[in-house]
């Protein structure tokens, strides 16, 4: 299987660099580079709601994200805690900019 481009949205870049420790940062920095070998690992919820958006969860954590499967692109709209994720109107996929998964985050 041919490993999937990761991108991120900017608002999902920021997010992750908001996460208050480090610890938890890296554990989703992982999770995110997991996504590049398997878009769809054990565990993973497709959301009612919105089309095509994926969650994985990371401790107290949420992972929003889609998948391109025609052009093998995963994309990372949002990363929040449990209690925010949800919120539709962040949820709603956009036309919002998105750039490469940097492994150094």
């Amino acid at each position: 299987m041919a490993g999937y481009e990761l991108r991120i949205t900017a608002a999902a870049a920021k997010e992750l660099d908001a996460l208050p420790r480090k610890k938890d940062r890296q554990a989703v920095v992982r999770r995110i580079l997991a996504l590049a070998e398997d878009p769809r690992p054990p565990g993973c919820v497709k959301l009612s709601g919105v089309e095509g958006l994926y969650r994985i969860r990371q401790g107290r954590y949420r992972i929003a994200y889609t998948i391109e499967d025609e052009h093998l692109v995963v994309v990372v709209i949002r990363i929040a805690d449990r209690k925010e994720i949800y919120r539709k109107d962040r949820l709603a996929r956009s036309s919002q900019r998105t750039s490469p998964f940097r492994r150094d985050r």
